[in-house]
């Protein structure tokens, strides 16, 4: 005999809180501590709403309102006020009622419903944290098609498939994955390049908002700053990084420069792409080998900044490192021309979302574990994983 409570609404201060309880003594629990309003007994069925207060020996807590969501799942409705929250919690416990986190709590109640595969349970979970519609689409459509649809296909037709088949599936479901990722979880695009080419302007242009300082004197920007847009189907957090400037660096007053430009090297190793802007105005060579190093290998664009004044870049010397467009971020020029290749450079400029893709660690970990299986009943064992393992704790 169990029950479990969380707070299902977000921190801080607002109009109303949700505390949800979920349990075989559920309802045993909220008649303990629920005064329901008027003189008729009230009923607890699913569906019906009541009106009422939360009472702590006989001491009023707070006026609710109570959702009866189903045998074993109710909702309280309470004011906002933390301290409330954290006096009904407090009483909940008081009750031997287990206090866990939202995701906790909906994880147990999810995994109740017999019917339901794990995929179709991580879904489920994942899709309120999605960072885009579309990225909620493609998860949605894994629930009843998508992987779901295909790992039951293979394990039907497991005995007239074969292993390389699997495989060669599971490859392709991984291809497909590290793109509808960057939908689903959002991606970072590290705007980096010399000092005072304008990647200030850029970010401040893609934002629609004064985030960052901008002004002529080169090495302005000594720290990142961070904003987020949507380009497309992508939730993008753009950081503008210290100028990579060896010159500045090396200096005897560049002890903070030397500091920045490290913290723009991590920053590129963790972004997913890489915005690389030059100003096209000037003819003096802005490549240095660091910032060549750092851009080497990530799927990077070369932005030509500057694109309203006279072309002096001989771009014919750039090494081959990204593909280029030409913009100007002051006047705002080019700008659509520049988003539609950072779709294309993210591989989700055409992504069909009615696509078989895996959206948690636990699946892509047995994806790479199938296409690495070596026989047929390997292959079913982690198929049958798939669809009905156990979450990690």
């Amino acid at each position: 005999m169990t029950a479990f409570a969380a707070v299902m609404t977000g921190k801080g201060t607002g109009a109303i809180s949700t505390i949800q309880v979920f349990g075989d003594t559920a309802e045993v629990v909220i008649k303990k501590i629920f005064k329901p309003a008027g003189e008729k007994p009230a009923t607890y069925q699913t569906g019906k709403i009541l009106l009422g207060t939360i009472v702590d020996a006989q001491q009023t807590v707070d006026e609710v309102v109570i959702g009866c969501e189903g045998p074993e799942t109710f909702t309280i409705h309470c004011h906002g006020n933390p301290l409330i929250v954290e006096m009904i919690m407090q009483l909940l416990q008081q009750q031997d009622v287990t206090l866990l986190t939202a995701d906790q709590l909906l994880t147990k109640s999810l995994a109740a419903q017999k019917h339901i595969n794990t995929i179709e349970l991580e879904a489920k979970l994942t899709q309120t944290k999605a960072k885009t519609l579309q990225g909620t689409k493609i998860i949605e459509y894994q629930i009843n098609s998508g992987i779901s649809k295909k790992a039951a296909e293979w394990m039907k037709n497991r005995d007239t498939i074969s292993i390389d088949q699997i495989k060669t599936d599971a490859e392709r479901i991984l291809q497909n994955s590290r793109k509808a990722k960057l939908i689903i979880n959002g991606c970072k695009a590290a705007i980096v390049g010399p000092p005072n080419t304008g990647k200030s302007t850029l970010l401040n242009c893609l934002a629609g908002r004064q985030k960052a300082i901008v002004t002529d004197i080169k090495g302005t920007t000594r720290d990142w700053v961070s904003a987020q847009c949507r380009i497309g189907p992508l939730s993008v957090v753009l950081i503008d990084t210290a100028g990579l400037d060896e010159e500045l660096a090396a200096s005897p007053e560049g002890v903070v420069e030397k500091a920045s430009q490290q913290k723009s090297v991590g920053i590129l190793d963790n972004a997913d792409l890489v915005l690389l802007v030059l100003d096209i105005s000037q003819a003096t060579a802005q490549l240095n080998d660091q910032l060549v190093e750092a851009i080497a290998g990530k799927r990077a664009l070369t932005v030509l900044n500057k694109s309203d004044l006279p072309a002096r870049l001989d771009t014919g010397k750039l090494p081959k490192i990204a593909n280029t467009v030409q913009i100007s971020a002051k006047f705002e020029t080019g700008i659509e021309n520049l988003t539609g290749k950072i779709q294309q450079l993210a591989g989700v400029a055409d992504f069909d979302l009615h696509t078989a893709v895996c959206f948690t660690d636990r699946q892509e970990s047995l994806l790479i574990q199938l296409k690495n299986a070596e026989s047929k009943q390997q292959a079913a064992s982690i198929i049958t994983k798939l669809l009905y393992g156990r979450l990690p704790v």
